[in-house]
């Protein structure tokens, strides 16, 4: 049964619809109001309080932490440094995709490592024999992303940080109000954005603290159809929506590669040896047989269709998480 996240004593009394789904063993609200538009609009002209705890949250430590996470995924950390976060995806033998999410480099050898499915298992498997240290945090640290085009004016007017120098993929540590927090200019919306990362102990007072500046600045509680849909039109792929786990696929055909779902351009394959590189060069070398792209729709075809038979067209509000076979004539080419 879901249990309730760090906010959900604010989150609870907010929400008016009383629509809310799993994730991860969560309650997360779907949608504060009996429709999302207020809360994605607040996402692309103002704030938009998001809570994404529910995400898997790892430290990783030691004298071969960096070793660790360079054996596990596609990306060459070596190039990252002290203060960044990337965006990253590691994969199985077969160089298929188990799994995408961000690293933040936090140190020399320590980094705060999210994903969207339990990872603690795969990662301790890859660091057999090695001087580092695996620690699941996902039940100490909250998180929230504050997102929208002023949400770093309210940053900058709460936060005792460095919000007006922080670059995109950036990570600075501060305090709101007087609890220590992390904040990564991040986002999972394409608009300008932050992640927060909060002591679970402290976690309402930080919320409390935001939604009390914000006023002045339109904050909304947003939750995950107004998200969806920021998320869609900024391309952005959700896994078991727009791919499965190689570890959850059923038969080969459900499973992906870097390649195939755009992602060639993380796979670093002059670093040292990674977990599923044989495979990789090989598809780098011979090519991939499909691959995920954007469509573009032409709504005057649309519109002219729904006139022949006299109906007015309606554009949908909400982002669909269920795939819709697309055809080229009368072959079909894939899902949408």
């Amino acid at each position: 049964m879901p249990v309730g996240t760090a906010f959900h004593e604010r989150t609870f009394a907010l929400c008016q619809s009383l629509n809310y789904r799993e994730w991860s063993g969560y309650y997360t609200v779907s949608v504060y109001e009996m429709h999302h538009e207020h809360e994605y609009n607040a996402i692309r002209n103002a704030s938009a309080l998001i809570d994404i705890t529910p995400l898997y949250k790892y430290m990783i430590t030691g004298k071969d932490a960096t070793r660790l996470v360079n054996r596990v995924i596609t990306r060459d950390i070596n190039k990252v440094k002290p203060g960044q976060v990337i965006y990253c995806c590691w994969c199985d033998e077969q160089g298929m995709v188990i799994d995408d999410g961000t690293i933040t480099r936090l140190e020399e050898n320590k980094y705060r490592w999210t994903a969207a499915d339990p990872s603690l298992r795969w990662f301790r498997q890859n660091g057999l024999n090695m001087d580092v240290q695996i620690e699941d945090i996902s039940e100490q640290v909250a998180a929230l992303a504050l997102q929208g085009p002023t949400s770093g004016k309210l940053l900058k007017s709460i936060a005792e940080a460095d919000i007006a120098n922080l670059k995109y993929f950036r990570m600075t540590s501060g305090r709101i109000a007087g609890v220590p927090v992390d904040i990564s200019r991040t986002g999972y919306t394409g608009d300008l954005g932050y992640e927060i990362w909060v002591p679970w102990e402290s976690a309402v007072k930080v919320w409390d603290a935001l939604m009390e500046s914000g006023k002045r600045f339109d904050i909304h509680a947003a939750g995950m159809l107004a998200l969806d849909v920021a998320r869609v039109e900024a391309g952005l792929l959700l896994i078991e929506v727009d791919y499965i786990s190689s570890k959850k696929a059923l038969i080969p055909s459900q499973k992906y590669s870097p390649y195939e779902l755009g992602f060639g351009r993380m796979v670093h394959l002059d670093k040292e040896n990674f977990v599923g590189r044989s495979a990789l060069v090989q598809q780098n070398k011979n090519g991939v047989s499909r691959q995920l792209v954007g469509l573009e729709v032409d709504w005057t075809e649309v519109e002219a269709g729904y006139e022949e038979f006299g109906l007015t067209p309606v554009a949908p509000a909400q982002a669909s998480r269920v795939p819709v076979p697309v055809y080229s004539g009368s072959k079909q080419v894939g899902p949408v």
